[in-house]
Parts: C-alpha cells; structure tokens; sequence
C-alpha cells in the first residue's frame, strides 16, 4: 500500500478562528518559554465545535452517544463528494444540486459537501452559508450514509431557525463535521476520509484532524 496524496481538510485552531456564534473564542497562551524555562508550553483553551470538528449525538440528546463512545468506523470511510459551489448565501442545497451524484452511495460512505464556502474564512460572509435540507438529509440517511461533512459553520440555517439536520442525523446515531476545508483539492477517485476527534470525555463533540488519502493498494 502507497499513499499517493494527502489533503489535510482542517482548518487551524488559533485566536482568529471563527465560530459558531455564542460559542467561546479560542485561544492560545505561551506560559513557558525556551528562554528561562528550557521549553515551550501553551495554554490551549477551546470550545467543543472549534474548528473543524465533529458533533457527536448528545450535542442533541441527553442520551445520545458522547464524542469518546461513537465508533471510530464512522469517522473513517470512502468520502463521496457532493461539489455544490455556486449556492447561493443562505440557501439550500437540496436533492436537486447532488442527483447524479447520489447513485453511487453506499451504505457507510462519509457525505463531503463541498460548498466552496472556506474561502470566506475570516470575513462576514463566513457566517452566511448554504446549508442541507432536511428532505435530502433524510434521502442519504436512508442510503445508509451516517457521516455528514460540510466545509461551512453549519449543516442547518445560517439564522438559527432551524436544526432539523442536527436533529435527523444525530437522532440516527450519525455524526456531523463542520468547518472543512480544502475539500475542492480531492482531486481524485475514492478518498479514503480519516477525521478523528480528541478523546474528551463525555463531550458533545471536539475538534478534528482531517484528512483524506489517495491510496495505491497495488
């Protein structure tokens, strides 16, 4: 086996990243220093949907699997990529925009929307994005596809008026990663997708690692 590309899809933790709002700021402290101490420490201090992350069940369920129960097989899989850029802001995108894409799911591929919409990481626009209908939340859920992956603040409404995607998919014991990027730079049939969140203890979600390969298996 031969990994041929590797496409990081996480975008970085650090005071400016931005957040869902009402969510905590991040931010990130030197306390030691390699002059006097001899070595570097940061005080890393975070919410659990920093960054790109991912939501576990009980972020909507009060008995819903925490972040250090859910199955790492559903943060590891094929990624089937939806490309719906051009929506426009506030929008939906809907059954229509990923029709001839949706014949070749499969039951356990990891849903990749790409929206294009973290090149607007750090201005306004950012917090105005497209988001998933709930009828084609329904339509890949019952394909059998449990992981959702989308490269905006969110799967549901940039106003708040709804959570009906949070609700289907964390309902269904599926888990949901928000703020990817560089979905556009998967060039290439098949990509294995690995986004595994921290270990955090009773947490309703944390913050992820993602990536995904192209693997020559020959």
């Amino acid at each position: 086996m031969r990994v041929k590309k590797i496409v990081d899809l996480t975008v970085a933790i650090s005071k400016d990243t931005p957040v869902y709002p009402g969510d905590p700021a991040p931010s990130v402290t030197r306390i030691r220093n390699f002059n006097p101490d001899g070595y570097h420490l940061s005080l890393v201090q975070f919410g659990s949907h920093t960054g790109t992350h991912v939501d576990a069940p009980f972020h909507f369920f009060e008995d819903g699997l925490k972040i250090d129960e859910v199955p790492l097989g559903q943060l590891i899989g094929r990624g089937i990529l939806f490309d719906v850029r051009g929506k426009e802001p506030g929008t939906a995108i809907t059954r229509e925009d990923v029709k001839k894409q949706l014949p070749h799911c499969k039951e356990g591929d990891i849903a990749l929307f790409l929206t294009g919409w973290s090149k607007h990481l750090g201005t306004e626009m950012y917090f105005n994005y497209p988001y998933l209908d709930p009828a084609l939340v329904k339509e890949l859920l019952d394909r059998g596809i449990k992981t959702f992956f989308i490269d905006t603040l969110s799967i549901d409404p940039p106003d708040g008026s709804s959570y009906a995607g949070h609700e289907a998919i964390l309902g269904a014991n599926g888990v949901i990663g928000e703020n990817f990027a560089n979905l556009d730079k998967i060039d290439f049939p098949n990509p294995l997708i690995i986004a595994l969140p921290l270990k955090i203890t009773g947490s309703d979600g944390a913050p992820v690692r993602a990536v995904a390969l192209d693997i020559d298996l020959t």
